[in-house]
């Protein structure tokens, strides 16, 4: 149930973050946009880590560089999420993003990658990805 709800979380927020950065990139452009975003998000990061401090700093030396730099993508994520709102507004380009991000996970867990556990793909899981494509195109008519 904690899993579920910090999705839910999660989607309304990426939903959210998508929209208000296509409205600051109106007025700062997109990698004006980018930049003060992840600023903000680092300020607050920051400042939550300094009261909770729920890790051991030690422990990056044990963590592989590849996952070190994860939150690069966030870079990626924000400048192609606001633009694709400007070009094809916030549902679309959000349900596009979500198909692409449950096929991604799809591919990642049927293979193992990046220490997954390998998880066969089924017919339904096959099945219900292709009609959510299917809908996402639907949408676009």
């Amino acid at each position: 149930m904690k899993g579920a709800l910090f999705s839910l979380l999660g989607g309304i927020c990426i939903t959210m973050q998508g929209i208000f950065n296509a409205r600051m990139s109106d007025a700062i452009g997109g990698w004006h946009t980018t930049v003060m975003v992840h600023i903000v998000a680092f300020t607050i990061a920051m400042i939550i880590y300094i009261k909770v401090r729920d890790g051991k700093g030690k422990s990056f030396r044990n963590v592989p560089f590849l996952y070190l730099i994860g939150g690069s993508f966030g870079v990626i994520v924000v400048f192609s999420e606001l633009t694709a709102i400007h070009s094809i507004g916030p549902a679309a380009a959000i349900a596009i993003l979500l198909v692409a991000q449950i096929g991604t996970a799809f591919i990642i867990e049927s293979q193992g990658w990046f220490g997954e556990k390998r998880i066969p793909i089924t017919l339904r899981q096959g099945l219900g990805l292709t009609m959510m494509l299917a809908g996402v195109i639907l949408f676009q008519l």
